[in-house]
Order: structure tokens, then sequence, then C-alpha cells
């Protein structure tokens, strides 16, 4: 099949569809990780935008549903260089795009698009499978809104409230966009979970009677996520609070503090972050977000920076008992650096 990517400063790529006939709108955002991709298709905060991949072989090893972050992709598109046509292992990444009706588009420049949004900061896009008309794609593309005005933290909540059963500490989850394996690293310690939808008020959360608040990822503008912001400032104090990627924003807005939109965000396996002992983990991250260190009330203090551009990525409140942290620390996909590091203290640490 023909397809095109048109982007929003007049750029259009004509390539080959993979998937269904269709068309899909977003922000078009690059992911640096090598494996994992599946990992990262279902992952709910990649709602609203069109997934491409820097390197240049996708699917070499298919589709692996254990380990999905969610029951389906919650990518609007996906593009790379080179689709696998004959993995290890079936489905293929384009059989599952053609039977679960996905749109990605392959065969183009996916380095020259990376050095562009690198350069000029993200952009919206839209793919259309099934065409190579470039003006329309481009036309398209300007017509999307932007991510921030989207309401996308709804589509991806659960409907209402769930348990996964533990004899260990009780967490209440505020759930985001929660992945799959961060649900699944508290239960290994055996955390007994109450998941709770992005809609739920604090007498909701304390009426489970939890030991801690947990915060999860989500996609979009954190300030949109305006019920949980409350329950962390009014729960903040009364209960531990615990947040990972948009969890850490959400919590510091809470606090008074200010996030603001990166140029062009982190997303990736290979993100190296330093922790305050100076020691250095490789972490999984994907945000477009981040909090702004210098507006961090007094109590507040930085846990952990990106070592390439100094961003805050963690920070803690001792006398709140506030643990954040922007990457993801259930290491999915890899690698496993601050799996251990970060649930097994904050685990512990929960009174």
């Amino acid at each position: 099949m023909k397809a095109v990517l048109g982007l929003e400063d007049g750029t259009f790529v004509v390539g080959s569809g993979f998937g269904v006939e269709g068309v899909c709108s977003g922000e078009l955002v690059f992911s640096t990780q090598m494996t994992g991709y599946m990992e990262a298709l279902t992952d709910p905060s990649y709602a609203g935008q069109i997934l491409m991949f820097t390197y240049p072989l996708i699917g070499n090893y298919g589709v692996d549903l254990e380990n999905f972050e969610s029951p389906r992709v919650h990518a609007r598109g996906c593009v790379a260089r080179e689709i696998a046509r004959v993995p290890t292992m079936r489905p293929s990444v384009a059989e599952y795009f053609e039977e679960n009706g996905l749109l990605g588009i392959s065969g183009v420049d996916t380095r020259s698009l990376t050095i562009k949004t690198r350069t000029v900061g993200t952009l919206r896009a839209s793919l259309i499978v099934g065409s190579d008309d470039g003006e329309e794609a481009v036309r398209r593309a300007r017509a999307a809104p932007p991510v921030g005005d989207a309401d996308l933290i709804a589509s991806v909540s659960c409907p209402g409230p769930y348990r996964i059963g533990g004899t260990g500490k009780r967490i209440a989850v505020i759930d985001l966009g929660v992945k799959r394996h961060i649900l699944a690293s508290l239960s290994r310690r055996g955390a007994d979970i109450h998941v709770f939808p992005h809609t739920a008020a604090p007498d909701e959360i304390m009426a489970a009677k939890p030991d801690a608040l947990f915060i999860s990822n989500g996609p979009g503008d954190p300030r949109r996520a305006v019920d949980a912001i409350r329950c962390v400032r009014e729960l903040a104090g009364a209960v531990p609070v615990i947040g990972i990627c948009m969890g850490i924003q959400v919590t510091a807005l809470a606090l008074g503090a200010e996030t603001y939109k990166m140029k062009f965000g982190h997303r990736g396996t290979n993100q190296p972050v330093r922790y305050r002992d100076g020691s250095i983990s490789i972490t999984t991250q994907n945000h477009g977000f981040a909090v702004d260190g210098e507006t961090l009330p007094e109590g507040c203090t930085v846990s952990y920076r990106n070592v390439n551009d100094g961003t805050v990525e963690g920070f803690e409140d001792q006398n709140l008992n506030i643990t954040c942290v922007q990457f993801h620390p259930e290491a999915h996909g890899g690698p496993r650096d601050t799996e251990m590091h970060f649930f097994d203290r904050v685990y512990r640490g929960i009174p």
C-alpha cells in the first residue's frame, strides 16, 4: 500500500503502508529503543501520538503478547525505517497491525525526521495509509489539535475501581493510564492494590484505608489531571505519595510547582539519570512534559537529574513522605537498573 506522513511545517514523506487503510493525526514523537517496540506501542502514555522508532529495523522478533503494557495499541500510528517481514515468531508487526485495524508507514527516512524534531521541536502530523497525497496529509496535520488541548486521560483510565489482591501493604493507585508492569512490580512485593479511575475523589481513596497513594503514568498535559491533583493536594501528609512519570508532574502541581512542555521529550530505553549519590542508571522513559525544579516548594529536594540535559527526573519530600520519579523504574522494556532500587526502597519505606 502507498502511505504518506505529513507534518504541520509542510514536510511530507511517502512510503509503504502496513496495517489497514485509513487516516490518523497526532503529535509525531520518536523513541530511541532498539527492542520493546510493542511495550511502547501499547503504553497508554502514547495516546494521541504517532510513534516513530529511530532504530532502523522494527519487528525482528514479532509480536510478544505477554509483554504488552495494556490490552491494545494506544499510539495512533507507527513510523519505521523498515518492518521485519519474516520475524522469529508470529504474528509479525505488519500482521498484527492488519488484524487489529492499525496504521503504519515504513520505508521512510526516520533519521531525517528525527533530526527535524530535535531541531524544531515536536510537530503535529497526519498519517494516511492508502494514499500518497502529501498536501492532504499536511492539511490534516495542521488541522490536528495540539496534544495539550486534548483530554487523553479519560480514554486510557479504567472505567471503575478494581482490586489486585495481596497480603502486603495496601496501595491506592490512581490510574491515569497505568502500565501493566508497574502494577506487576507492586504485586511481586505482595502489595494489596486498589486501582481507582482518574476521577476518584479523596474520600473514595481514603475509604480503601490505603498505606500509600500511587499516581501513575499517563498521556498529555498533566494539568488536565485535575482530580488526581486534588487528591494529592488534600491527601499529601495524611498518606505517603508515590508518583511515576505523569505521577511526578501531578504531584508537583499539587504542591504548587510548575510543569512545562519539553522541546521533544525523552522517549526510549537508554536515558541516563544521576541519583543524588552520584550513581548513574540507564532508564526507560516516555514523557513530553517535565517538572520545573526551581518552582518546587521548600521541603522538596531533587533526587534524580537527567545526565543529558539536567532536567528533573525525581524529587522527594521527607516531611510529607513523597517519592516521585520521571522515568519508568519498572523497566519494561528494560534496562533493569532501577526496578529493585526504586520499588524495594519505596515499598519498604511505607509505614
